[in-house]
């Protein structure tokens, strides 16, 4: 027999032992998760990539109070979208259920390059 079929001894852990936690979820992590979700459903109208994965969403951070504060870029200054897409962001990110305040930072430091998205988006746009 190759041990397929017995059952292991499985020994409780002694009093004094501690005992392994699982790791906590908090709303807040859960809300994280569903920010970046939704950001990857955000795409540039002149790059069939999602921003996240562009590269575009330098930081992402909610407060314990579910306030978020995301910092992002454009490919450039002059990117026709420069309004909307910002305004978009903020837009979706608000309609998630929890969140309280959503504020948008936008900066050009570092600049946007290529070497900012994912490998999964390089591979997409033939840069791999």
């Amino acid at each position: 027999m190759f041990g397929w079929g017995k059952k292991k001894k499985v020994e409780k852990p002694k009093s004094d032992e501690p005992m392994k936690e699982k790791p906590v979820i908090t709303s807040k992590m859960e809300i994280e998760k569903k920010i970046i979700d939704t950001v990857k459903g955000i795409f540039d109208p002149e790059i069939p990539v999602n921003i996240f994965d562009l590269g575009l969403i330098y930081e992402i951070q909610v407060s314990e109070e579910l306030n978020v504060e995301i910092v992002m870029t454009l490919t450039a200054p002059n990117c026709p979208v420069a309004e909307s897409l910002p305004n978009e962001v903020k837009e979706k990110v608000s309609a998630i259920e929890g969140v309280k305040e959503v504020h948008i930072e936008m900066t050009f430091e570092p600049p946007w390059d290529k070497d900012m998205m994912s490998e999964e988006a390089q591979l997409d746009l033939g840069f791999l």
